[in-house]
């Protein structure tokens, strides 16, 4: 299988910076492994015709956009579970 590259939006990366260090830790390590497999083990495709996907790190939750062209996976969104869907 072929390596995707990972890319943060600016946002994504000013919300990550913000978290504890522990929580920052697992995201950051789950955000890296998407470059292996995109759609891990529970990963979802978000409703409503987006192209989003969506992975659980705890209480946070990673969205993101995958292009298996170009392979790349482009974070867009990093928060909290009440505050990501808004």
């Amino acid at each position: 299988m072929s390596q995707y590259k990972v890319l943060v939006s600016k946002s994504a990366a000013k919300e990550l910076a913000k978290l504890q260090s522990s929580i920052n830790n697992r995201i950051i390590k789950a955000v890296m492994d998407l470059s292996e497999d995109p759609r891990p083990t529970g990963s979802k495709k978000l409703k409503g015709g987006s192209e989003n996907w969506r992975i659980r790190i705890g209480n946070y939750r990673v969205i993101y956009s995958i292009d298996d062209e170009i392979l790349i996976v482009d974070v867009r969104k990093v928060g909290h579970r009440k505050d990501i869907y808004e």
